[in-house]
């Protein structure tokens, strides 16, 4: 009797080596943490170690110290007021202006 196209004996050979098998769990999630993995290194880290230093910064501050603040106004701090986290920034002269500790964008000069 010939082998027809549905024969248990065909259809068993037929998925041995003709199925494609599907791809596996890794292989399919593999891109993805790698892309993962790079955006880490390249974004995330670094804005982590930025913004470390900034802290760092913020804390070795000092009266005396000529800064820049994030609005772009130049001075030098004539006081530090750790309760509040504030500090006084002489602009001019006599005239010294309030500010929070976190507004300080940089160092000039200690």
């Amino acid at each position: 009797m010939p082998e027809t196209l549905f024969s248990p004996v065909f259809l068993t050979l037929l998925q041995a080596d003709g199925a494609p098998q599907p791809p596996s769990m890794i292989g399919t999630l593999l891109p993805f943490i790698l892309i993962i993995v790079v955006m880490y290194f390249l974004m995330i880290r670094p804005q982590q170690k930025r913004q470390k230093q900034h802290q760092a910064m913020l804390s070795a501050l000092k009266s005396g110290d000529e800064v820049v603040t994030t609005g772009g106004v130049f001075g030098t701090i004539a006081g530090i007021d750790d309760k509040d986290g504030t500090l006084w920034l002489k602009i001019s002269g006599d005239v010294k202006v309030r500010l929070d500790r976190g507004a300080v964008a940089r160092v000039i000069s200690q």
